[in-house]
């Protein structure tokens, strides 16, 4: 190998051991500070208890509830309008229109969480409250509408991305065939972009995870499981938040690490979910 290619390659892997290690440490870390919760019956803590620190009950079962459907209500609102966004930047309108709203939802995805929240604070709460007839407004509906703006720009670069990364030869062939743009799109760029479709899909849905502010402001935190989408509830990270300024050596602050806990191992699994399904999906190079 040439010597100017060794440094390099050293680095990179230096790093990616670094990388992995810091996550482990930040697992063993979740795992200490939560130990005192962990020897309870964890099953019972995390499914049955209810959230009540004066009886000495910790059951985070409403928060992940509220966590799961306010992510996947998000995503739900964002594949669609991300998906058909990609379409017409990469595909319709590949020219100036297209750049145009690349640079736009570039300009998006730097955009602070918090100015989200304040523009559903002061924006979509009092439409919602005023369309539902009643209410604070502050619920899932509003924490996942805001929550899928915030994910979509996301979703938007990594599928365009996907989109560009197939061969021209193999649109070329396809349209010498007699196939039409959309049948091109169909059965040449879709499926050699579903590795990068599925990769993007789950990044947002990370993202829409672990987002805070959002959840926080907008999402009504009341300790309850959520039955409808007008329903307030409260998320995981939106309960370490709130917990956070408890006192240090009590089980209710222990509680933000076993909270910690589970979304380590929610978005682990979703990543793992990820490298098994990847190869498995579209045509390989």
């Amino acid at each position: 190998m040439n010597q100017r290619l060794q440094l390099p390659e050293k680095f990179f892997r230096l790093a990616a051991w670094g990388s992995a290690g810091l996550s482990l440490l930040i697992l063993v870390f979740m795992l200490i500070l939560g130990r005192p919760l962990l020897g309870h019956d964890l099953f019972a803590l995390v499914f049955h208890q209810p959230w009540q620190p004066d009886r000495q009950l910790y059951g985070l079962f409403p928060m992940l509830v509220g966590t799961l459907a306010v992510s996947t209500t998000a995503l739900l609102m964002a594949l669609p309008l991300a998906f058909g966004t990609a379409i017409l930047a990469a595909i319709i309108r590949p020219g100036g229109c297209g750049r145009l709203l690349v640079r736009i939802v570039q300009l998006l995805t730097g955009m602070p969480t918090v100015v989200y929240g304040f523009v559903g604070i002061f924006l979509l709460v009092p439409r919602l409250r005023t369309l539902f007839g009643g209410g604070s407004g502050r619920s899932i509906l509003a924490a996942a509408l805001m929550l899928a703006l915030l994910i979509t720009p996301t979703m938007v670069l990594i599928f365009i991305d996907s989109f560009q990364r197939v061969p021209r030869g193999w649109q070329t062939a396809a349209a010498a065939l007699g196939c039409t743009p959309m049948q091109t799109f169909r059965h040449v760029i879709l499926p050699r972009a579903a590795g990068g479709l599925l990769s993007g899909t789950i990044l947002a849905f990370g993202r829409a995870v672990g987002d805070t502010m959002i959840a926080l402001m907008l999402a009504g935190n009341a300790v309850a499981v959520p039955c409808s989408l007008l329903d307030p509830a409260r998320t995981l990270t939106s309960q370490i938040a709130l917990v956070f300024a408890a006192d240090f050596s009590s089980l209710e602050f222990k509680s933000i690490f076993l909270c910690g806990l589970i979304l380590y191992l929610l978005t682990s699994t979703l990543t793992i979910a990820l490298r098994l399904a990847r190869p498995t999906v579209g045509y390989q190079p």
